[in-house]
């Protein structure tokens, strides 16, 4: 065979390997422009989930002062309350700080309440105190604001005196609520709301930790005002039930307080249930035991807001 023949197939060989390679080239510009064009996916990061903290205030009535003065040291250290669960004397302070008082409002309310603002005394008839003034005590000073409509979730605790059961009120009057939840067996006479007959929380949860475990609260700071019992005999009818119900709730908190995150007592023993002039040593107190658990407050709270989980 010739030359002429054997080149004519050489540049036939090479006219298809450059059709070949610029195709090749084309399809692989083609390719690039498009993977550049296709959308990313990108996977968020998991969803971080809010810490749930709540406040449990205890029953010990006219010992509730101290809760003001714990409300005032969680307050000025920043302390977020998602939740409040307030027990008799614990729901009149956890509603109003609920509604939206800051600490100290609530202690120029404190030191201005009077006996007989809240105290409607009766011919005994099932208790010596109505009740019907504390509830139109209490809705006055939340403006009548449903528990429903409150700024920070609330449950107020009371006695199913039908069935011995703890019940956590959330909803409807706010007053009629902190009333059945104060209304302390043999002192106040019960309450009645929707064909059921309610008495102080106290009887069966003086201090709610169980129930803000099951509202969802992942922190509990419960405020226990029950203990310390300070051995002095009661003068009178209504400081014996009194006492007597001190020594009772203190016996039923310890289970419950056992499961706890953190545990503040303020050292109130020695005021009298039915002693209303010892507002601002209770207060003093409550500040103070707010302060000795503030180390164990840190320790609980930082990791949860280095995660990103508290604000």
């Amino acid at each position: 065979m010739s030359k002429k023949f054997f080149r004519g197939i050489w540049l036939s060989m090479i006219r298809k390997a450059k059709k070949s390679f610029i195709f090749i080239t084309i399809l692989s510009l083609i390719h690039f422009i498009l993977s550049g064009c296709e959308p990313k996916v990108v996977t968020p990061p998991p969803a971080v989930k809010p810490a749930k903290v709540a406040l449990v205030l205890g029953a010990g009535a006219a010992r509730g002062f101290a809760h003001v003065g714990v409300l005032k040291i969680l307050e000025a250290n920043k302390v977020p309350i998602h939740m409040i669960v307030g027990t008799s004397a614990g729901s009149f302070v956890g509603a109003a700080y609920a509604y939206g008082y800051n600490a100290y409002q609530l202690q120029v309310i404190a030191f201005s309440l009077e006996r007989d603002q809240v105290f409607d005394l009766v011919l005994p008839d099932n208790g010596f105190i109505k009740g019907e003034r504390l509830q139109i005590y209490v809705n006055k000073l939340v403006n009548d604001t449903p528990l429903e409509r409150l700024k920070i979730p609330f449950y107020a605790i009371a006695t199913d005196l039908g069935t011995g059961e703890e019940v956590g009120f959330a909803r409807g009057n706010t007053g009629m609520a902190v009333r059945a939840s104060c209304s302390i067996p043999g002192v106040f006479q019960p309450v009645k709301i929707a064909g059921r007959t309610y008495v102080d929380g106290g009887v069966v949860s003086p201090v709610a930790v169980d129930f803000a475990r099951k509202m969802g609260a992942e922190v509990v700071i419960a405020v226990d005002i029950s203990s310390g019992i300070s051995g002095s005999l009661p003068k009178g009818t209504i400081e014996t039930i009194l006492q007597s119900i001190d020594i009772m709730q203190a016996k039923i908190s310890e289970s419950q307080l056992k499961r706890a995150d953190i545990v503040i007592r303020p050292r109130v023993g020695y005021i009298s249930s039915s002693d209303l002039s010892k507002k601002h040593e209770a207060i003093l107190e409550g500040e103070k035991a707010a302060l000795e658990a503030w180390p164990k407050i840190q320790q609980i709270l930082t990791p949860l807001k280095e995660a990103g989980r508290l604000p």
